[in-house]
């Protein structure tokens, strides 16, 4: 998440700057085939590429729709995750007399949060971020913190041995850490160490837990649709490949109407103008791609790396704990 004002125009043109030379390129050719080898019947109606330019703006608006969407939903979820880890503090705390006990069901939950953020850190084949300008950017300003360190190690400070090694044989770590959490609570009231409302109160906070977990997989697990992103890449595609074609007759018209040392030469303003309209569509969708995925660990993730450390220092000074792990700080204002 950038914690910012704003990206920086540099930090824009840097991230953008191979579209752009393919615009340059992609002007320069019909304005030379035009100009020097009188070749005018390249130039394409307008109406055509106003038509064309027309839908595709309709089409990358609903993607940009769809995948905010998809972040703001994954922000909600992680909240809930948020407030339920506090309420499971606090029954952790208060419904047991066993200070031990309460520091076990805290700290499997930090292995929780610790075993959901790094599987939804996990790569998949259709996400944006293994793509070279968003690997140069990551390089360059921010780090992810699950690519700093091992899940085991992670796990290591929150898990027994015996604990550890069974949850690192299984598949899903996070929904078996659920597991033991409603084992533990099924022999606490076999004990008789908490009652039949404590027991259904603790019950219903772990399936909320799950639901929260099946939510974010959810968003994890399933993309936004193949379909539109694909006719959505190729309508701006042709959209830049035609529009310096249909500015060629425009712009040489505008010799008839100007003296001076700009006469014979507005075929040239093709160049400029057609960069700056093709960058704006494609830098759209850049921009729309690297939001669809807010697990991937992009620049515009929702921070679950920073949200868990939140929860890990409340629910520890829940446990009267002094010695706190720092808060996760932004890099270069990009926070995860």
């Amino acid at each position: 998440m950038h914690a910012g004002k704003r990206y920086s125009t540099a930090e824009l043109l840097i991230w953008t700057r191979k579209n752009i030379l393919k615009f340059v390129i992609l002007s320069v050719i019909p304005v030379l085939l035009y100009e020097y080898v009188n070749l005018q019947w390249l130039a394409v109606p307008w109406t055509v590429v106003a038509l064309l330019g027309t839908a595709t703006a309709f089409i990358v608006g609903f993607k940009n729709t769809q995948t905010y969407n998809r972040t703001w939903e994954a922000r909600q979820i992680w909240g809930s995750i948020l407030n339920s880890s506090r309420a499971w503090g606090v029954m952790a705390r208060d419904f047991l007399d066993n200070p031990q006990q309460s520091k076990q069901l805290v700290y499997r939950h930090f292995a929780w949060l610790t075993a959901l953020r790094y599987a939804m850190r996990d790569g998949r084949s259709w996400e944006a971020q293994s793509l070279q300008h968003n690997l140069e950017y990551q390089d360059k300003y921010y780090s992810v913190p699950e690519k700093q360190s091992s899940l085991e190690s992670e796990l290591e400070k929150y898990l027994s041995k015996d604990e550890l090694s069974y949850i690192m044989g299984t598949k899903n770590k996070a929904a078996q850490l659920l597991s033991l959490q409603s084992k533990t609570i099924k022999e606490l009231y076999r004990n008789h160490q908490i009652d039949s409302i404590q027991f259904v109160e603790m019950q219903r906070a772990i399936k909320d837990l799950y639901d929260q977990q099946g939510r974010s997989e959810r968003i994890k697990n399933f993309p936004y649709p193949r379909q539109f992103a694909t006719i959505n890449t190729v309508f701006i595609r042709i959209f830049c490949i035609l529009l310096p074609y249909g500015m060629l007759k425009d712009f040489d018209k505008l010799n008839e109407t100007i003296s001076g040392v700009l006469q014979g030469h507005m075929i040239w303003f093709v160049v400029p103008f057609s960069i700056l309209i093709c960058w704006m569509y494609t830098t759209l969708d850049q921009v729309g791609e690297s939001t669809e995925n807010p697990f991937e660990g992009s620049p515009n993730d929702v921070p679950i790396s920073q949200m868990s450390r939140t929860i890990e220092i409340d629910m520890r000074e829940m446990l009267g704990e002094t010695d706190l792990p720092p808060a996760i700080q932004p890099q270069n204002n990009i926070v995860l």
